[in-house]
């Protein structure tokens, strides 16, 4: 019984909460599989068969929304937090530019085929699809639990209850390192294709 009330009491075991601690976790697998991804473009490159092109402009646009969308859905957390019902307005507002970022991304690297950057005779070109795709499915999910949260919103009674509070820190968290890892990714590919 003493053991028990010990564990319990720890500090360990307040710090963080599981279901935190299992998006952390899931944050370090992206990193190492997106760390890969570059390892192997870094390695690919050296070997010569390497042509350059032209970064379309729309990709920096692409990069502004998702800045915009991370501070809006941070400042719709904080609202949410203070039982300010602007969340709503504000989560809306990022998950359309979440949506734009989607958007934005089909379009440049639909720009990007046009001037003949495709997968089979470049390299380079076959290494920024895959690196920007990956990203794309991760902003998908994140889409996804975004759209939930704004459902949850929209339909049930406001109260900053600790559950949901949670839940939708995890939400922000996951978005904010969707966002942090495509600046890390952006200005790899804008610096090293």
């Amino acid at each position: 019984m003493m053991a028990r009330m010990h564990i319990q009491d720890s500090p360990l075991r307040s710090r963080i909460h599981p279901q935190k601690f299992a998006l952390y976790l899931s944050f370090g697998s992206i990193l190492m599989m997106f760390t890969a991804f570059i390892s192997a473009f870094i390695v690919k490159q050296a070997q010569g068969d390497w042509l350059e092109f032209a970064m379309p402009p729309i990709f920096f646009y692409s990069t502004a929304v998702l800045i915009l969308s991370s501070i809006t859905l941070h400042f719709s957390y904080n609202a949410f937090k203070k039982e300010n019902n602007i969340y709503k307005v504000l989560l809306g507002l990022s998950f359309i530019l979440g949506i734009a970022f989607i958007v934005l991304q089909y379009k440049g690297w639909y720009q990007l085929f046009a001037q003949g950057v495709d997968m089979k005779k470049n390299v380079a070109g076959s290494f920024f699809y895959l690196i920007t795709g990956v990203h794309a499915v991760h902003i998908l999910g994140g889409i996804a639990a975004i759209f939930v949260t704004l459902l949850s919103a929209l339909s049930l009674k406001f109260k900053a209850t600790e559950k949901r509070i949670l839940r939708y820190s995890l939400v922000v968290n996951y978005w904010h390192f969707v966002d942090v890892l495509w600046i890390y990714l952006f200005g790899f590919l804008l610096f090293y294709r």
